[in-house]
């Protein structure tokens, strides 16, 4: 004999019922099985309200009352045949006729007592119950229904009775081993007092009830029927990569179950725990699934971490004070307190000096508590020997479970270390000895970034997923996305890294996809995407709150910098292609540098100086192997050299300033390339990056722009002058060729000193050979003193800004 246990969803209306008959019929072909099933889908809770409302003298439970029976007897009519259908019916009217006379009663007296108000919430397993068995023998199912109050007795604690095991087995023995019916239908939840009161057994006691019943007859197996597939490694709804558990332990599902995995109702495995019976979850709606088995042992070489399940809407209470320091009794009375009060505990902490005990409560037991506590430790808060009770409330639980966990070093490392790389605060921690739950409570808004830290950590395979906002999508933002979406699967395969694209923001608009926006046609999205603002654009990154998240900018424009500060706040990482930032006052970049490190939020700029080469990146590793740098001397403007190398006396020096723009050599106004201020940044950039202070105020630029040209506001009037000043520049180059030199713009710093201008580089020269846009860097250092460390390539282009923001973003994925 088995039992089979349909929760609220599976016999939501007659569409799911008809499903559950199928089940059923399979499953009662070779033996005998036991259906228990729970109230309609959402009746229980309208019950509830109902209730309140009379209680509450408010005629509006007649409404609440009206949706109870219309939705019984709709479903009635879909499940039964015309002809058949009165005596269904009139049965279930008689019944819901009982209940209005209950609260009528309510609504006179206003007031529900706990006895009541037993009663009143039992209709909904008995009327499903009734209609559903009513149904099956329609369809030729040989069945019977079977009221749960005559086998299941319990005390008189009305609201989650306890069962009276000894009583409630005879009954199931003798009315089970004798009936003759393949199918017995039965309701789950209720139960009744030895005085023959309504009884429940706690919300979620249809699992209870078929545990029991399973536990009597020492059936095979327990079906608990319901919309997953089985406990899942975290709350599918949370973690979109969750998925479910084949094969779990008793204890490893209580601890689940315990800490807000909904599946399982915790005292379901009490009665069928010592009996070894196996449960087996399995999901209605795709009952050829695997589903989520549970046995006494599982007997293999598992997984340490089983699941991560949490507790929301969860509240700390504190209490600590010199006076509890080496006094016996304190905790006592602490936890008697509590349950005298009727306030259960689902966490506990206590410091080893005994100065403090901190636990965990349901937030809406809280105050009640922290009032019971003041009002017994009231003599010790007089004295000060005891500080007034603390409460914290806007919290959650989140707790790693599994059997093996205690064999495995280093897993509460690995769970704290992944929750702080991203901000996530913990306020307290909880190991049970048996090291089967590592639990931990954070803010409440935490837990959804929390879950898929831990989950990603956990179990999938060390595959860290990011997610980037990123805002600018002209040439550089174009080439990156066009990038990642060529590289994802190989960032998968190889590096274990997923990377999606949450926000994306041009000038006018933004658009959010929190499961990542499809790359293939993300301009029209972004078209059709709401308005922005760089306050409205991080509002929004901040609301997601999701783990390993990236801020990537990439425009050129200084509000956009400014906002950095807040990212690193946040624990959200910066990679830019953005000069102005790094290259600012350098109390501001210092500030940056030390949220950075003190958020643990990449701050990156790699881009900042010669595009995709990696400049910074170098220098960074040289003065981390303690190096010093003494001397730099560098070509680091691809646009200058662009413009330089293509300029001679057979060209004029306006057109191929034109042909770098057209081609993305240099920024939207070339004016910032060509007057120094660009290459002033990096040198700037790389003097700080150093070690050295350094402001853009103290470095010497020789410009060789004339003043006319320097002094335009727009890009127009710029290039008027560049063609009125055409024997300025022709004179530039007649004076380098005519001693056999070539024009660079180059960068140097030496003694703490830096300057930019143009030089004449003679052919012995390494600068005289770089071609195109190439840039080179020359660093001297006390290892490199004679031959310097030489970095040369590409050092401008959309394609190769683009890659080294993407390397950046490689960088944090193996950080």
């Amino acid at each position: 004999m088995k039992v089979l246990k349909f929760g609220g969803s599976s016999v939501a209306n007659a569409e799911n019922i008809e499903k559950v008959k199928n089940i059923v019929a399979n499953a009662s072909k070779g033996e005998k099985a036991i259906v228990v099933v729970s109230a309609f889908g959402g009746v229980t809770d309208l019950l509830v309200k109902a209730s309140l409302l009379a209680a509450a003298q408010d005629e509006a439970y007649k409404n609440v009352l009206q949706e109870i029976e219309e939705k019984h007897i709709s479903t009635a009519q879909a499940l039964i045949e015309i002809n058949n259908q009165s005596k269904v019916i009139s049965n279930v009217k008689r019944e819901l006729n009982v209940l209005e006379t209950l609260l009528e009663g309510a609504f006179l007296i206003g007031e529900t007592t706990p006895k009541l108000l037993d009663k009143i919430v039992g209709f909904g397993e008995q009327l499903s119950s009734f209609i559903i068995n009513e149904y099956f023998l329609k369809e030729g199912l040989d069945s019977v229904h079977k009221d749960s109050k005559t086998l299941i007795k319990t005390n008189d604690n009305f609201g989650k009775a306890a069962v009276d095991y000894k009583t409630t087995n005879e009954l199931c023995e003798n009315y089970f081993g004798t009936v003759s019916y393949q199918v017995i239908v039965a309701p789950g939840f209720v139960a009744s007092s030895a005085k023959g009161d309504s009884t429940t057994l706690g919300r979620g006691g249809s699992d209870y009830t078929a545990a029991i019943y399973a536990a009597a007859i020492n059936a095979k197996t327990l079906e608990i029927w319901t919309d997953v597939s089985g406990m899942y490694t975290a709350n599918p709804k949370l973690v979109k990569q969750a998925f479910a558990i084949p094969h779990i332990s008793y204890e490893e599902a209580m601890e689940l179950s315990h800490f807000g995995a909904k599946v399982l109702y915790p005292p379901t495995i009490q009665p069928v725990l010592s009996k070894g019976i196996s449960i087996h979850i399995k999901n209605t709606f795709a009952p050829e699934e695997e589903g989520t088995l549970i046995t006494k042992n599982t007997n293999g070489k598992e997984r340490a971490v089983r699941g991560i399940s949490h507790v929301e809407s969860i509240s700390l209470i504190s209490l600590e004070g010199s006076g509890m320091v080496g006094i016996p009794g304190i905790s006592k009375r602490f936890f008697e307190v509590l349950s005298q009060a009727k306030v259960s505990v689902v966490f506990i902490t206590q410091a080893s000096s005994e100065h403090s005990i901190c636990i965990g409560v349901a937030s809406e037991d809280a105050e009640k508590a922290k009032s019971a506590l003041e009002m017994a430790f009231e003599y010790e808060m007089t004295l000060k020997k005891i500080n007034p009770v603390v409460v914290e409330n806007n919290l959650a639980i989140v707790a790693l479970v599994g059997d093996n966990m205690k064999s495995h070093q280093g897993l509460s490392g690995r769970m704290f270390s992944a929750l702080g790389k991203n901000n996530v605060n913990i306020r307290a921690i909880a190991q049970g000895a048996s090291e089967r739950n590592i639990s931990a409570v954070i803010n409440k808004n935490d837990v959804k970034k929390a879950l898929n830290t831990l989950h990603e950590q956990f179990f999938e395979d060390n595959v860290k997923q990011l997610n980037l906002f990123v805002m600018g999508v002209g040439n550089v933002g174009e080439k990156f996305l066009a990038q990642i979406e060529k590289q994802r699967k190989f960032l998968k395969k190889q590096l274990k890294l997923n990377i999606r694209v949450v926000a994306l923001s041009n000038s006018r608009k933004m658009v959010f996809n929190d499961n990542g926006l499809d790359l293939k046609n993300w301009k029209e999205q972004l078209e059709n995407g709401e308005e922005t603002g760089l306050d409205k654009f991080f509002s929004k990154v901040k609301e997601l709150n999701l783990r390993n998240s990236i801020f990537v900018d990439n425009t050129a424009n200084e509000a956009v910098s400014n906002t950095y500060a807040s990212y690193l706040n946040d624990s959200i990482s910066v990679v830019t292609c953005n000069k102005i930032a790094a290259s600012s006052p350098y109390k501001n970049y210092v500030h940056l540098k030390e949220l950075s490190r003190k958020y643990n939020a990449p701050f990156l700029f790699e881009t900042n100086v010669g595009a995709g080469l990696p400049i910074i990146d170098t220098l960074k590793n040289l003065i981390a192997s303690g190096d010093k740098i003494t001397k730099i001397q560098a070509v680091l403007s691809g646009s200058l050299n662009f413009v330089f190398n293509n300029f001679n006396d057979s060209t004029n020096f306006d057109e191929v300033v034109k042909q770098a723009q057209e081609e993305g050599y240099t920024e939207p106004d070339p004016k910032i390339d060509l007057s120094g201020i660009d290459v002033m940044r990096k040198i700037l950039i790389l003097a700080r990056e150093s070690g050295n202070e350094l402001d853009i105020e103290q470095i010497e630029n020789d410009s060789f722009l004339p003043q006319e040209s320097l002094d335009t506001d727009n890009v127009e009037d710029f290039y008027k002058t560049l063609v009125k000043h055409k024997e300025h520049f022709d004179g530039i180059y007649k004076a380098a060729a005519d001693k056999d030199c070539r024009l660079k713009y180059v960068a140097q710093f030496e003694n703490g000193k830096a300057k930019v201008g143009l030089q004449h580089i003679p052919k012995d020269h390494p600068f005289y050979n770089l071609e195109g846009s190439d840039n080179i860097v020359l660093f001297f250092t006390e290892r490199y003193v004679k031959q310097p460390l030489i970095i040369k390539g590409a050092g401008a282009g959309a394609d190769v800004t683009a890659s080294g923001i993407f390397a950046d973003i490689i960088r944090i994925g193996n950080f």
